[in-house]
């Protein structure tokens, strides 16, 4: 086609809403018009750009011998209440009822839909394995859609289903993914980092994650450049050096800290290190009220706190709680006096000397030590996130944190599925199993 006939609309400036400059440039190049928040049109150049991209991942799926199919968009509620995840996805799924009454969404994702074509179509162990894949428009109510297409709640998706009879023939396609999606992202030129990752709302067992590594990235991405070692900051963990706490210096002292409630504030206030401090934090499940310990310059991980058996539906503990428990309120609780059950991160254990709250308003203790002034916690766990200098868990170096776009996620779903529906197939014997 001669330019002349071809339609490009461009832009003088990118529009006040644009944050990132992918954003604002694919607007002013006339690659996408804004049609509300979080949809967008792809115009003849964008256009052009996507079918590219999209001709590169079909190749790739072709070249694994993954087989492609299309899937409807919108799908009824009952495979969705079959499986469970009907009233709990969440608000992402946008819920809609036709003509008739009779429920549907428009699809976030399609394992309920590909499961149950394979309970149907696939009878016996002959025909597995298979890896179906789609190109195909899914939709995510995002609670706040931005940086364009990068957080659009109408997405184009490459998803793939693969079935199996049993684990090593899961894992090898597993592989063969992580190496397709490699190629993928190398022929786009991309800088990425795979990741272990959490399998979240999807639910299975091992999971990875690919980002592709840019300032502007959403999540924060935890690896060693001495080894292949890199994970999600959820689920990053971190080796503890060999440390043996310090002797106490000093007997455990009241300190009046007025208007102090954070570890910054009670720092600056008296002078020390934010490492010597420790917060403690309330929460709550089944009417028990429990004390988390951190370091004072370490974040909690609530991701890892929901994989303790007994915290798995935890919520942090109202203010009425946390006075009821320790007679004081948030910014002033400790340990020290308490018969609340204590939680104390990996980090926590080994200090010595540090500073606290004495569950009394508008004062800290100083000087505290374990197993003088207060008992060695009831549990402890890794339940912080991992900052940068931490010691990488494979014992090869140190972790660097950094920021990284989610542009793939790769899952072993194992038998999630395939029970709840009753996909099965007839093996060697003539019994019948459930796909992997």
């Amino acid at each position: 086609m001669r330019v002349s006939q071809f339609f490009i609309s461009t832009l003088k400036e990118a529009p006040s809403e644009a944050e990132l400059i992918s954003h604002k440039l694919m607007l002013r190049a006339g690659l996408i018009k804004r049609l509300g928040s979080g949809l967008y049109s792809w115009m003849p150049l964008g256009l052009r750009i996507l079918r590219k991209v999209e001709n590169i991942v079909r190749e790739e799926m072709n070249k694994s011998g993954a087989i492609e199919v299309l899937m409807p968009a919108i799908q009824p509620a009952e495979l969705w209440q079959e499986t469970g995840r009907w009233d709990v996805f969440g608000p992402q799924m946008l819920k809609i009822k036709d003509r008739h009454e009779h429920d549907f969404c428009f699809g976030p994702t399609h394992e309920e839909i590909i499961t149950d074509i394979a309970r149907r179509e696939i009878k016996r162990y002959r025909q597995l394995p298979l890896n179906f894949y789609q190109i195909q428009t899914k939709f995510r109510d995002e609670i706040r859609p931005r940086f364009g297409v990068m957080r659009a709640r109408e997405i184009i998706m490459k998803d793939a289903y693969s079935f199996h009879t049993d684990e090593n023939s899961l894992m090898q396609t597993y592989q063969l993914m992580f190496e397709t999606y490699s190629r993928i992202f190398i022929r786009l030129g991309l800088k990425f980092r795979a990741v272990a990752a959490d399998t979240g709302a999807i639910g299975g067992s091992g999971s990875h994650e690919f980002h592709v590594l840019a300032e502007s990235g959403e999540d924060a991405i935890a690896f060693c450049s001495n080894s292949d070692y890199a994970a999600n900051i959820e689920l990053a963990s971190s080796l503890l050096p060999e440390q043996k706490r310090d002797n106490p210096i000093d007997v455990m002292q009241k300190i009046a800290t007025p208007n102090k409630k954070t570890c910054v504030e009670v720092a600056d206030f008296l002078g020390i290190p934010l490492h010597t401090t420790i917060k403690t934090l309330a929460v709550k499940t089944n009417d028990k009220l429990y004390l988390l310990l951190l370091r004072g310059d370490h974040q909690l991980n609530e991701l890892k706190v929901r994989k303790i058996p007994f915290l798995s539906g935890f919520q942090m503990a109202s203010e009425a709680d946390i006075l009821e428990e320790t007679g004081t309120v948030p910014g002033y609780i400790g340990p020290v006096g308490l018969n609340t059950c204590v939680i104390a991160d990996h980090a926590v254990v080994n200090m010595s000397n540090f500073v606290c709250g004495a569950n009394e308003e508008g004062y800290h203790l100083a000087h505290v030590n374990f197993n003088r002034d207060i008992k060695m916690p009831d549990h402890i766990f890794d339940i912080r996130n991992v900052v940068a200098g931490d010691h990488s868990p494979d014992g090869k170096g140190i972790l660097e944190i950094c920021r990284g776009i989610e542009v793939g996620h790769i899952f072993q779903l194992r038998k999630k599925y395939s029970e709840i529906m009753k996909a099965s197939y007839l093996d060697e014997s003539g019994r019948l199993q459930y796909m992997e």
